[in-house]
């Protein structure tokens, strides 16, 4: 039987205070800041407890509210370019640039097959969060990229 889920409040308050400050506020897969955003973001598992994921920094990533709730407990996706599974973006194994760029639009663009699947799965170009990359770029809060 898979453990039940952690909430924020069972991850310690001192290892969510370093996810926070190492990821600088910002969502690790779509770059949302969460200045601005009016929500809260989440620190969620990379890899899900249900999966084989431990409650450490090297596994817990600052995420914004869209993004951890449609990754859920996915570790991989179907890339839309090949039609093939593929894994998501790991956000502290992978470098968001070689995977990612965003528009000025706030448009997500995947650049790879992990950066596809990764946009696609986690509805990363969803109206709300797009509209909101944009506004932050365009106050500053968020670099393209």
């Amino acid at each position: 039987m898979a453990p039940p889920p952690l909430s924020a409040s069972s991850i310690p308050r001192t290892l969510r205070v370093r996810v926070f400050e190492r990821d600088a506020g910002q969502c690790m897969y779509c770059r949302l800041a969460q200045m601005g955003h009016g929500s809260t973001f989440h620190i969620d598992h990379i890899v899900p407890r249900s999966k084989g994921g431990t409650t450490s920094l090297d596994n817990l990533a600052l995420q914004c509210p869209n993004c951890s709730l449609r990754k859920a407990d996915k570790i991989a996706a179907i890339d839309p370019g090949t039609n093939q599974a593929v894994a998501l973006f790991h956000p502290l194994k992978q470098q968001w640039a070689e995977h990612f760029r965003l528009e000025a639009d706030g448009t997500c663009i995947g650049l790879t097959a992990v950066g596809r699947a990764t946009v696609d799965a986690l509805g990363m170009n969803a109206a709300i969060p797009r509209f909101a990359r944009a506004c932050q770029m365009r106050l500053g809060l968020l670099s393209g990229g």
